[in-house]
C-alpha cells in the first residue's frame, strides 16, 4: 500500500493506493502515528485507489478516528470503492466513521 499525506487549507489529506491487510497494517500505523498527534485533527482520506482493507485496516481507522475525535476533530473517509463499502458497513463501521 502507498500513503501519502500532505497538509493543506487547516486539515490533513491522506491518499490510500492497494491493499491494506496484515502484510503493511504495521507500516501503515507507522504512517498515520504522526496523524493521532498532530495538531491538525482534520483529516480527509481518499480511498479511491483503494482496493482491500482487513480487519487489522479496520482497527487503525477506529484508533485514527478516536483520536482525531479526543481533539475536536471530523475525519471522513471519501470515494471508498463498492467492496471496500462493502467491508464497512458489514463491521458497522459505516455508523462510525464518516463516508462520503
Amino acid at each position: 500500500m502507498n500513503v501519502t499525506i500532505t497538509n493543506q487549507d487547516n486539515k490533513t489529506l491522506v491518499v490510500l493506493d492497494g491493499r491494506l491487510d496484515t502484510s503493511n497494517a504495521d507500516q501503515f500505523q507507522q504512517d498515520i502515528a504522526p496523524l493521532m498527534e498532530g495538531d491538525k485533527p482534520d483529516i480527509d482520506i481518499d480511498c479511491a485507489a483503494m482496493s482491500y482493507t482487513s480487519s487489522q485496516g479496520l482497527r487503525l481507522f477506529l484508533m485514527l478516528q478516536k483520536s482525531v475525535m479526543a481533539r475536536g476533530g471530523k475525519m471522513v473517509m471519501r470515494n471508498m470503492n463498492p467492496q471496500v463499502k462493502e467491508v464497512f458497513d458489514i463491521t458497522g463501521f459505516s455508523n462510525i466513521i464518516t463516508i462520503i
